[in-house]
C-alpha cells in the first residue's frame, strides 16, 4: 500500500546513482592533471607523494572520466523521462534548472565584459598602475590594428542569427509533429554552428594581435574565445538532439531536451550580438583596421 501511494506523488525519487561520485573523482583527477600539464608544458616538475606528475596524460584521463560521466548521467535522465518519471512538476523543475544555469552563464560573461569596459572606458585611469603608459591614454591601445567588423565578424553574426532561425523552425516543426522539418532544421543549425566555429578559428589564426602583450588582446580573446567554446558546446548539444530526433525520442508534448538546447543556442546568439557591437564595432572604433 505504501509503495502504491508513493508512486502517485508528483515528485520523482531517483535510484541510487554512482555518477556524482565518479564525476567528482574525474574532476579531481582532471584538476591535478591540469597542474601537471602546465608544469610539463613549462618544462618543470610536479611532485606529489614522490611521483612526478608533470605529464599531459593525467589531465586527459580525468577529462575522459568527466565526459563519460556526463554521457552516462544524461543517458539515465533520458531513460527516466521515457519511463514516465518526468511528471509535470519534475519537468517544471528541469526548466527552472536550465533557466538558472543560463543565468549563471550570463554572469560569467558579465565578468569578461566588465574587464573589457573597465579598460576601454577608462584608459587614463590613474588608480591602475601604468595604465596610461600601457594604453597610450586611448582605446584601442596605441599600436593595435583591429579586425574589420564588417568582414568575418559580420559574416559570423549573420551565420548565428540564421542558425537561431533554423533552430526555431525545428522547434515549431516538432510542435506540429513535422518530423522531416524537425530533422532538417536541426541539421542546418548544426552545419551553421560548425561554419561559425571554423570562421572564428580562421579569424584567430590571422589576427594581427596576440593574447599576450596587450590588454586589448587578452580581453578580446577571453570574451570571444569563451563564446566560441559555448558555440562548440551548443553544437554538440544540438547534434545529440538531432540523433535523438532520428531515433524518435521527441514528441510534441515531451521534448525538454531539445527545448533546453534551443534556449542555450538563443543565449549564445544574444551574447554574440553584444560581443559584435561592443567589442568588434564600438571597441575598435577609430583604430587602424588590419588588412589581411
Amino acid at each position: 500500500m505504501a509503495d502504491a501511494h508513493a508512486k502517485k506523488h508528483d515528485y520523482h525519487i531517483i535510484d541510487p546513482s554512482p555518477w556524482p561520485f565518479v564525476g567528482s573523482v574525474g574532476a579531481l583527477i582532471m584538476m591535478i592533471g591540469a597542474v601537471g600539464f602546465m608544469r610539463w608544458h613549462g618544462g618543470l616538475e610536479f611532485d606529489l607523494l614522490g611521483l612526478n606528475l608533470a605529464t599531459p596524460w593525467i589531465f586527459f584521463l580525468g577529462l575522459a572520466v568527466v565526459l563519460y560521466t556526463m554521457f552516462a548521467w544524461w543517458s539515465d535522465t533520458v531513460k527516466e523521462g521515457q519511463e514516465g518519471a518526468h511528471t509535470p512538476v519534475v519537468s517544471m523543475h528541469l526548466r527552472y534548472g536550465m533557466i538558472m544555469f543560463i543565468a549563471s552563464e550570463v554572469m560569467f560573461f558579465v565578468a569578461w565584459f566588465w574587464a573589457f569596459f573597465d579598460a576601454s572606458l577608462f584608459p587614463n585611469e590613474a588608480v591602475q598602475a601604468a595604465r596610461t603608459q600601457v594604453l597610450g591614454g586611448q582605446w584601442p591601445p596605441v599600436g593595435i590594428e583591429v579586425l574589420d567588423p564588417l568582414h568575418l565578424p559580420l559574416f559570423n553574426t549573420i551565420t548565428l542569427l540564421l542558425s537561431g532561425t533554423t533552430v526555431t523552425w525545428a522547434h515549431h516543426a516538432l510542435l506540429h509533429d513535422d518530423r522531416k522539418s524537425l530533422k532538417l532544421g536541426l541539421a542546418l543549425t548544426v552545419v551553421l554552428g560548425v561554419i561559425f566555429s571554423y570562421v572564428q578559428y580562421f579569424e584567430y589564426a590571422h589576427a594581427p594581435f596576440a593574447f599576450s602583450g596587450s590588454i586589448y588582446g587578452s580581453t578580446f580573446f577571453m570574451a570571444t574565445g569563451f563564446h566560441g567554446f559555448h558555440v562548440i558546446i551548443g553544437t554538440i548539444f544540438l547534434i545529440v538532439c538531432l540523433v535523438r530526433a532520428m531515433m524518435g525520442q521527441f514528441t510534441p508534448q515531451k521534448h525538454f531536451g531539445f527545448e533546453a538546447a534551443a534556449w542555450y543556442w538563443h543565449f549564445v546568439d544574444v551574447v554574440w550580438l553584444f560581443l559584435f557591437f561592443c567589442i568588434y564595432v564600438w571597441g575598435g572604433w577609430g583604430a587602424p583596421v588590419f588588412e589581411a
